[in-house]
């Protein structure tokens, strides 16, 4: 049986292509667009060709990947009776009744369709190790919410995040453009992974009380509120160890990167006064920007 609809949040609805906006969750889209920005930016600073057909559909694909990722969520919770009327997080247009959960998750396949689609051009670039980001890209995005063990139900969510819009999106960027690993490349990765992971972080944290009675074991829930706080501050924090590393190894511009440092301290500090509920909903948007400001200081510094 479905859960009821929220009566607080089904009148008045958006039409049209604002109900698929709303459900793609725009706020937090820079995750995926960072790191092909960043990964692009080290292969041309590296003295990569500037291969920019790859580069906009490297983007575009992640972007697709990440949507459909929400899309399927947004249906899924909804359907397992996860996204209720107490819900204290953003809203979600199915548990609205924006649109039926069949039609969220249509979309969804059809957002990982025309990311499967861009990634026949980017395998004929990039050739097998595209091909293996790229599926093992689409089943996680898939995976997250679906079958019988969800990776968002489990601890595993901010190592998936850590992973695939960290490690896999920065050097596979890098790949499209260079052919080769690069340390670079893979320490940027590891830096926006972090980051795009304290983005989940607020986001579990948040839903300790409402994921407990739906059954799910975050690493939040793990953890408890004090380590989730802890946890939180470290993954906004350590990223800045990277552009030290790479000014080290001849990239000083790299430095430009600390300037996103303000933001991820007060992003760090609003975490630790230990707001609840949705008094945290903007402190998600805040992480997202922050990493979002990070990355591209990070991308325009390699370039200097």
């Amino acid at each position: 049986m479905k859960p009821e609809l929220p009566e607080a949040i089904v009148t008045a609805p958006p039409r049209g292509w604002r109900v698929w906006w709303t459900a793609a969750r725009p706020r937090t889209l820079t995750i995926s667009v960072t790191p092909v920005l960043l990964g692009t930016a080290i292969a041309w600073a590296e003295g990569a060709p500037h291969a920019w057909p790859a580069a906009l559909a490297a983007l575009l694909c992640a972007l697709l990947i990440q949507a459909g990722t929400n899309l399927h969520n947004d249906a899924v919770d909804f359907e397992r009776g996860n996204d209720t009327a107490e819900r204290v997080g953003p809203l979600r247009v199915t548990a609205a009744g924006w649109a039926p959960a069949g039609d969220v998750r249509g979309a969804a396949f059809g957002a990982f369709a025309l990311a499967f689609a861009l990634g026949i051009y980017l395998v004929s670039v990039g050739g097998w190790p595209i091909l293996a980001v790229g599926l093992a890209s689409l089943a996680a995005g898939w995976a997250y919410s679906g079958g019988p063990r969800p990776i968002s139900h489990t601890p595993l969510g901010e190592l998936f995040v850590w992973i695939f819009f960290g490690l896999n999106a920065v050097a596979g960027s890098h790949w499209l453009q260079s052919g080769r690993l690069s340390a670079a490349a893979l320490l940027g990765g590891a830096a926006l992974g972090s980051l795009a992971a304290g983005v989940l972080m607020v986001n579990n944290y948040r839903d300790l009380e409402g994921d407990a009675k739906a059954g799910r074991r975050t690493l939040a829930a793990v953890l408890g509120p004090a380590g989730a706080r802890s946890a939180y501050a470290a993954m906004m924090l350590a990223p800045f160890a990277v552009p030290l590393l790479l000014a080290a190894g001849g990239r000083p511009g790299a430095l430009l990167a600390l300037g996103a440092l303000p933001q991820c301290l007060g992003a760090v500090r609003r975490m630790l006064r230990g707001d609840s509920g949705p008094a945290l909903n903007p402190l998600l948007a805040a992480t997202a920007r922050a990493g979002f400001v990070f990355g591209l200081l990070l991308a325009v510094g390699v370039l200097l």
